[in-house]
């Protein structure tokens, strides 16, 4: 059944294919990448292929469906931008500098390239102050664990940081103090 599914939604598919991507890259400009719009879209439109009971508009459904989708990502960029603001604005009133603020954002921009538990494991060490055995006890793992992660943390920071902006361990301390 699945197979079959597959086969009509990739025959009805082919059709639209081509002005579909067009759309979606110039919806997407600048503002999200155009790939992961088709591709969310195309996931959500296979799940729901047999709910569409024109089939031979599925264009028209993919379109609907691009532009509903982008629209709620800009909704959920702008509430996610305002919320920045608020926290740059709360760091300032701490008595961060403009230089800092900079700073402090290619840190999250760096921790965000960082695997999950590693992310986690090094704000819970550097940015809470939690010792390696509350943290391991948290992350569900042996404290040996916790401590390579929180290594392995700290180098890609290091690396990624490596000439944008003070050394990651500088931003971390200052981050820190500005979020007591």
């Amino acid at each position: 059944m699945s197979s079959e599914k597959q086969s009509a939604f990739m025959q009805a598919y082919a059709k639209c294919h081509e002005p579909f991507v067009r759309y979606c890259s110039a919806l997407a400009y600048g503002k999200m990448d155009a790939q992961d719009l088709v591709q969310d879209v195309l996931l959500s439109a296979f799940h729901k292929f047999d709910t569409i009971e024109n089939k031979e508009q599925l264009l028209h459904y993919l379109v609907r469906a691009a532009r509903f989708r982008a629209i709620s990502l800009w909704r959920i960029r702008r509430r996610s931008e305002a919320i920045c603001d608020q926290q740059a604005e709360r760091l300032r009133s701490r008595g961060a500098t403009a230089e800092m603020l900079v700073d402090v954002k290619l840190l999250y921009a760096a921790l965000d390239k960082l695997p999950n538990d590693q992310r986690e494991a090094v704000v819970l060490f550097e940015v809470s102050g939690l010792p390696m055995a509350e943290i391991a006890a948290i992350q569900n793992c042996s404290e040996g664990t916790v401590k390579t992660r929180v290594s392995r943390g700290r180098a890609k920071l290091r690396a990624v940081m490596d000439g944008r902006a003070k050394s990651a361990p500088q931003v971390l301390n200052a981050l820190t103090t500005l979020l007591l």
